[in-house]
């Protein structure tokens, strides 16, 4: 049994983040993430993409922001169950809660923070006959790493920014590139389109609209993809074939909870704490929603902040806490670090 003060369910930014709110006030964190490693979206999605609204950078590759979260909060020594899923949960006689995972591990906390951004993600997939079999075998839904694909011919699908997006990056990696799209328009943003049109000149990108593929081939992996384009059929050999046609989100287990859901998200009175309607349990970051939500990671560091707050008044009944801004009162870690500001010299004037 795995024991703390709060227990995360999620470990994109906002989860992240709470473990550093929580350790400020001396709260215990341990995160649960069906992903194999922290950061959420911004690891599993979109590592290499740039995010251009985090307080205090300009531009920071989304991979860079996990980094920097995990360093922030590792003086808190935050406890991780990576690559399991939070199953089922059961309130105990003294209100807290056991949380077990789709692998038996039990986790014992007076306060559950649910901060799985959209959930589970599953990629919408084209019907194309035997689409299954080339799985990680030459077909993959996510680009994670492009150093895998260097050098490689690659065949991408999809009209979306992530098609764009990757298109455009993959053209310094990969030996060749080409985006196949069933329509002439794209739905992503108009300087990538532009970008896109441009490398299409220059013979870096092999932009075929408006076609679909339809067939795939190769003995155990792929080795080539059949597109139709105009009633015609056109065959090309290629190393890898991603279709981005975008991900589903899903609450998972997490939805048989007996909680308040709206839409796929999780209801919360954001006028006090981002409490859902079972005590002790709150929704933070992409995965809940109130009255003028937004989904921005920024949104998901405050409302972690205030929902900490509330977790302190619910493990300290009858205990005030008394703020005191960093730069006074300093960070101790639970690691027996301290960090706090140079004190000042208070110097006579002869």
């Amino acid at each position: 049994m795995i024991k703390t003060d709060i227990l995360i369910i999620g470990a994109g930014p906002t989860g992240l983040f709470t473990v550093f709110e929580a350790g400020l006030l001396k709260l215990k964190c341990h995160l649960i993430d069906a992903l194999p490693q922290p950061g959420g979206q911004c690891s599993e999605i979109y590592p290499k993409k740039p995010i251009y609204d985090i307080p205090g950078f300009p531009e920071i590759l989304a991979g860079d922001l996990t980094r920097n979260l995990l360093e922030q909060g590792k003086q808190f020594e935050p406890g991780f169950t990576l690559g399991e899923r939070a199953e089922t949960i059961e309130k105990q006689d003294d209100g807290s809660f056991i949380v077990t995972t789709n692998k038996g591990t039990k986790h014992h906390a007076p306060v559950v923070a649910i901060a799985g951004g959209l959930g589970s993600f599953e990629p919408r997939k084209p019907a194309i006959d035997g689409l299954a079999d080339y799985e990680d075998n030459g077909v993959e839904y996510i680009i994670k790493d492009p150093e895998f694909y260097r050098d490689k011919k690659v065949v991408i699908s999809g009209g979306g920014d992530s098609a764009l997006d990757w298109s455009i990056f993959l053209t310094d990696v990969a030996s060749e590139v080409t985006l196949i799209h069933r329509r002439n328009e794209f739905r992503g943003a108009l300087d990538s389109v532009e970008k896109v049109r441009e490398l299409t000149q220059e013979g870096k990108i092999n932009l075929v609209t408006p076609a679909e593929v339809k067939e795939l081939h190769g003995d155990g992996k792929i080795e080539a993809v059949t597109y139709e384009m105009e009633g015609e059929s056109v065959r090309i050999e290629t190393d890898h074939f991603v279709p981005l046609f975008g991900l589903s989100p899903k609450l998972g287990p997490i939805g048989n909870w007996g909680l308040e859901i709206e839409k796929n998200a999780i209801k919360v009175d954001n006028t006090l704490n981002y409490q859902t309607n079972i005590p002790g349990i709150f929704a933070i970051g992409d995965v809940n929603t109130y009255p003028e939500k937004l989904k921005l990671i920024l949104c998901g560091f405050h409302e972690a902040t205030l929902m900490c707050q509330a977790a302190y008044r619910i493990i300290n009944p009858g205990k005030k806490y008394v703020l005191k801004y960093t730069t006074v009162s300093g960070i101790d870690g639970f690691d027996g670090s301290r960090k706090e500001a140079p004190k000042a010299v208070v110097q006579a004037i002869n």
